[in-house]
């Protein structure tokens, strides 16, 4: 047991966990009694563990193996942490087929989930859709606002990878909207996007502000802007 608890020890120091119910008590009570008292501790180590796991990965999510590692793969987007990642250089490259339109209509058609409006950010001023596939149906919409500063994207949560963070170990949180686990990467870090066969495209590599990462009815969303935590639950838990 000593290098699982080294490696829970490791992972609860870089993750941030909301509050969680305390299952031990629940899960206790679905145990066969009497149990042999050779067998006793390992019923209550497996007890404990499964409580601390519960509390600090969503469902279905990150793997454990993953977080200790340094990456972490959440709602179609990987964060990778080291202690100072290098700022991208040069202009960034739009992602691939990327085009501009200012009729949500015609966005609506071009991809293959509804795209939603956070209520308190309202119409947005452009929409992009980028990365078209065989049938022209794109994988990516980024709503744009103030002027291009604060940004939604959205992009059906059951594909692949579609983007990479590059960030230090502390500006990444867990949090929560609508109840459901959330990722706040706070501050500037590095944003690349992932293509759909999987290669991180460094030529779209740019420095991205604060993002708040979530998930909602299939759809990944990644709303980033010079925004506390605060506001960015606020304006995802609009999202009509």
């Amino acid at each position: 047991m000593d290098d699982l608890e080294r490696d829970l020890r490791d992972l609860s120091a870089w993750l941030e966990t909301p509050d969680a119910p305390d299952l031990t008590a629940r899960v206790r009570a679905q145990l066969t009694p009497p149990v042999p008292r050779r067998r006793r501790w390992r019923r209550y180590v497996a007890v404990a563990l499964v409580a601390v796991l519960v509390a600090v990965l969503p469902p279905g999510r990150a793997a454990l193996a993953d977080a200790v590692a340094g990456l972490l793969r959440f709602a179609g987007i990987t964060v990778a942490t080291s202690p100072a990642p290098e700022p991208p250089t040069g202009t960034a490259s739009p992602l691939p087929a990327q085009r501009t339109t200012t009729a949500l209509d015609e966005a609506q058609r071009a991809v293959r989930f509804p795209i939603r409006l956070p209520a308190k950010l309202g119409v947005p001023e452009q929409v992009l859709v980028a990365d078209a596939d065989g049938a022209g149906r794109y994988r990516v919409a980024t709503l744009l606002y103030d002027g291009g500063a604060l940004r939604v994207d959205a992009f059906d949560g059951r594909l692949d990878v579609a983007f990479h963070k590059r960030v230090s170990s502390p500006n990444v949180e867990w949090t929560q909207v609508h109840g459901d686990f959330a990722v706040w990467v706070d501050g500037p870090h590095t944003l690349a996007y992932v293509d759909r066969a999987g290669t991180v495209r460094m030529s779209t590599a740019r420095l991205a502000a604060s993002t708040l990462i979530w998930q909602d009815r299939g759809v990944s969303y990644r709303l980033e802007g010079d925004l506390t935590r605060a506001e960015a639950v606020g304006i995802a838990e609009s999202l009509g």
